[in-house]
């Protein structure tokens, strides 16, 4: 074993970082023997100096973190601080100054991944981010790595656990959104401000990212639909419960029959409680991943907390030192396929609508011609009426989701369609 250390700088130290520091300290001879030389916390970046960090010697703490990352006697960089900027700057500055990178800044390599990896390149270092995705959940290196022989031809996966704890209490408790919501909120599962989360901007971030590595090809976070689960009411979860389902935030990543497109998007829809995705609870994480030789594979665990994250940058962590030791990198963008990312309009999907209509002879009829007008097939309709008013509910097959939302437009102008109460996709079938 080599006595010399390798150094270690972290920015950031929330979290996630103080137990990437705590982790590194306390198992530091099992983390030497598996690299083959020990590590060396070497300084640690963050904004407030004066807060108490147990078991984190004072003298490496700093504010100046471009300082740090300038050293230039620096291994490897653990980035946790989050965000474009000041991230961007201190990741690239790292790499030319001799050090490789852990990330777990989702968001900045949803934005800007192929920038980076250009960077890395460039300067011969390592980029390693699977604390970016699905917390502890080992998916990135899968996806890089053991199916780098086979050919991805679907992501379907609930990657943020406030999500998913929200519609879970939704379904389980009979509970309103905003009750799930401060229940997420009391327990830590919810930030303050949960935008971020509810508004599927997390999980947008993370649909990027695996769609770029399963597809081999570049994905940003504009190119993903987006939906949150603000608009998902008790009645929704009801619904879904009556047909068989529960609701779930998915974030779907696929390739195209024909192979020249992919498609990514995030959004609330129901799926068969037969699915394996419909039994993951509370916080927890799963990615389902169908492969052409592989087939079907699931990961599941915890996707998110300090603990967790922290395990997945110690792995990318220990990954990275090995390759510092052999003087070689690990595996970088594989863009090659350049395959384009097709609007949400030409998705195929289903659709549950529930409307609001008259209740008379006449309006399922002519709610069924607006479907047969648009090319949309319906599968299933559930009505019921009482004093006048009624609801409809109308399952439809697969279809284009641009037909879908032109049916959707064209039932709100019928003067028996009082309104369209809800919407939402089906999958998982």
């Amino acid at each position: 074993m080599r006595t010399r250390p390798l150094k270690v700088a972290l920015l950031g130290c929330g979290v996630v970082g103080s137990e990437v520091a705590r982790i590194m300290t306390t198992h530091a001879d099992d983390l030497a023997a598996r690299i083959g030389a020990p590590v060396e916390l070497a300084g640690v970046a963050v904004r407030r100096p004066s807060k108490v960090r147990e078991g984190i010697d004072p003298a490496l703490i700093t504010t100046d973190a471009t300082a740090l990352v300038e050293r230039g006697d620096l291994d490897v960089v653990v980035e946790v601080i989050g965000g474009i900027e000041p991230a961007r700057t201190l990741i690239t500055t790292a790499f030319e100054n001799g050090a490789s990178v852990v990330s777990a800044n989702k968001a900045l390599l949803a934005e800007d991944g192929a920038a980076l990896h250009a960077a890395a390149e460039k300067y011969g270092r390592d980029l390693y981010y699977e604390a970016a995705v699905a917390g502890a959940i080992p998916l990135v290196r899968p996806l890089r790595e053991s199916l780098a022989g086979d050919k991805v031809n679907r992501v379907l996966g609930i990657v943020n656990g406030t999500t998913n704890f929200i519609l879970d209490k939704m379904d389980t408790s009979g509970a309103g959104y905003s009750e799930a919501l401060d229940e997420a909120t009391a327990l830590g599962y919810a930030e303050a401000d949960p935008t971020a989360d509810v508004e599927g901007f997390d999980a947008a971030a993370k649909a990027a990212i695996l769609a770029g590595i399963a597809f081999h090809t570049r994905v940003k976070i504009g190119d993903v639909h987006r939906e949150g689960i603000t608009e998902v009411t008790a009645a929704d979860i009801a619904s879904a419960r009556r047909m068989g389902c529960t609701v779930k935030l998915l974030a779907i990543c696929e390739r195209a029959a024909d192979g020249a497109s992919v498609t990514a998007r995030v959004h609330p829809a129901m799926i068969p409680l037969s699915h394996p995705l419909a039994s993951v609870r509370e916080a927890y994480n799963a990615v389902f991943v169908e492969a052409e030789a592989a087939g079907q594979l699931m990961f599941y665990g915890p996707g998110a907390g300090g603990s967790p994250t922290a395990s997945a940058v110690l792995g990318d962590l220990v990954a990275v030192c090995r390759n510092k030791l052999g003087e070689a990198t690990g595996p970088g963008e594989s863009a090659y396929t350049r395959l384009p990312v097709s609007p949400m309009g030409e998705v195929v999907t289903r659709y549950h609508i529930s409307l609001d209509v008259a209740d008379k002879p006449g309006v399922l009829a002519q709610v069924a011609t607006v479907f047969a007008e648009q090319g949309v097939s319906i599968d299933t309709v559930r009505q019921q009426g009482k004093d006048g008013e009624a609801s409809l509910v109308v399952v439809t097959h697969r279809a284009p989701d641009a037909a879908l939302s032109g049916t959707v437009e064209a039932l709100r102008k019928l003067d028996t369609v009082r309104g369209v109460a809800s919407i939402m996709r089906v999958e998982g079938e």
